[in-house]
């Protein structure tokens, strides 16, 4: 196949990454991902210690260049985690930066450092024979929540076509300046937030952690792009009414991206008021890459992830899989894709792997979601934890949480269901206060729900607490709530 990274071919003077006051060229990164390739095996796997760091993007890219397959490590993960993916993914050698320290097991292995000092502009190695469309280029793990994380092979295939898709709908080119704080060891900070500006011959500037002070001045010296998480856009809405800069500066930007959760339509709306700007999002996962988004020429309507990317076949269907054919805004499905964006299977899980696809190659996402007739996609939850089914209806947890976020007294909620004799499950409500002080009543945000949507999508049961259970993406855990 083609490189997935055309400007490493006769790499330039331009600056392809930066990370704080540490940068490289792509004439740099060319010869520092060249040099660490040539000391890799061609094939096999290799393990990259992935930090928030030039490093991790070095390992990434001369792993790509050799053929190999990367395993991103999430430097938080425990040992019993990290000693579960290693003995699944067998990697050969584990690439870190020089200087950090490896917990037990990563260190049992043989370790590479990654040296970003090289000097030169040379490409690197020719792998014999090329890797084929088809190559693993990514092991990445899921979180584990009914059992060890699984490894989604992510084929070079896939990624270029996820990329190359993101570009046609974001009309992200060359000369776009991308700037975020995200995590490097999974698909988003990963794929989208370095692969992706790498593969269009652009820029990338990680903050290293995320900052709304971080973000205004990247975007106020020239960035044209970022890409966040909800957690992140929350803070930025909080921030606006004291930061003016900050409302200048998204001002600025060409696009504003959310993925990996539903960004609630509040923070939309006060983003947008505030800065002018609107900001997208899309949806995808780590089995398939992107699904959908909101195209930069198309209508960025709050609470929605767009229309299907070039070359993505998505299908809305029933319990018992009949696909539903009409689509109304209001009838709730289990999303199903079909395209090149997907994953090859789950390394050394068959049998998950079978059961994630029916027999015509869907893949079953788990995720639920209404259609508008025009092709939007509004996501309302994960199959095994927001759909409820209360009195008949089936309703998700997403709509009920962006209502309850829209009371001036909530400051986060979740919503979930539990078992009720009479209903089938009955709705629960999360919330984190305002001012704990003086919370809401259940019976008021119970009325304020049903007034904006149906009163029976209305809480039944409404607890309090300090803070949301958490993941390392912003993703609530829902799981853990009832334990709370």
């Amino acid at each position: 196949m083609s490189s997935l990274f055309p400007a490493l071919e006769s790499p330039s003077g331009l600056i392809a990454l930066r990370f704080g006051d540490r940068s490289l060229t792509y004439a740099e990164f060319a010869a520092a991902t060249g040099a660490l390739a040539a000391r890799l095996p061609r094939g096999g796997r290799v393990a990259v210690w992935a930090t928030p760091a030039l490093e991790t993007a070095v390992a990434v890219v001369a792993a790509l260049r050799a053929g190999a397959a990367a395993v991103p490590l999430n430097p938080k993960s425990g040992e019993k985690e990290l000693g579960h993916i290693l003995s699944d993914s067998a990697p050969s050698v584990v690439l870190a930066a020089p200087g950090d320290e490896l917990p037990y097991p990563v260190r049992d292995l043989e370790r590479i450092d990654v040296d970003v000092d090289v000097s030169g502009t040379g490409g690197g190695p020719s792998p014999a024979p090329s890797p084929g469309d088809e190559d693993p280029a990514l092991i990445v793990y899921t979180s584990g929540t009914t059992g060890p994380p699984k490894g989604a092979v992510l084929p070079r295939r896939a990624i270029a076509t996820t990329l190359d898709a993101l570009a046609d709908a974001w009309q992200w080119t060359g000369d776009d300046v991308l700037v975020h704080g995200l995590p490097l060891f999974h698909v988003h900070g990963l794929v989208l937030g370095i692969l992706g500006p790498l593969r269009r011959g652009g820029s990338v500037r990680h903050l290293g952690r995320f900052s709304t002070e971080g973000v205004a001045r990247e975007l106020n010296e020239g960035a044209t792009m970022m890409f966040g998480v909800p957690t992140m856009y929350h803070r930025i809405a909080q921030a606006l009414a004291t930061e003016p800069e900050l409302a200048k500066a998204l001002g600025r930007a060409r696009l504003l991206v959310s993925g990996s959760a539903a960004l609630p339509v509040h923070d939309h709306e006060r983003i947008a008021a505030a800065t002018g700007r609107r900001v997208i999002e899309r949806y995808g996962m780590t089995e398939t890459l992107m699904n959908t988004s909101v195209r930069a020429d198309g209508e960025p309507r709050a609470g929605t992830v767009g229309v299907p990317l070039p070359g993505v076949e998505l299908r809305l269907v029933e319990e018992d899989g009949s696909p539903i054919t009409s689509y109304d805004s209001e009838t709730v499905g289990e999303i199903q894709v079909r395209g090149p964006n997907l994953f090859t299977g789950y390394l050394n899980r068959p049998d998950a792997t079978e059961a994630a696809f029916t027999a015509d190659g869907w893949f079953r996402t788990g995720d639920m979601a209404v259609r508008d007739a025009d092709g939007y996609v509004r996501i309302v939850g994960r199959k095994a934890t927001d759909l409820i089914k209360s009195g008949g209806y089936k309703i998700g947890a997403g709509e009920i949480e962006n209502a309850l976020l829209e009371h001036a007294g909530v400051r986060e909620a979740a919503v979930t269901g539990e078992p009720d004799e009479d209903l089938g499950e009955r709705i629960v409500a999360w919330v984190v206060p305002a001012d704990p002080q003086s919370p809401p009543s259940a019976d008021e945000l119970a009325d304020h729900v049903a007034s904006r949507l149906a009163p029976h999508k209305r809480p039944r049961v409404v607890h309090y607490l300090s803070v949301l259970p958490r993941n390392d993406m912003g993703k609530i855990m829902k799981r853990a709530l009832h334990r709370a």
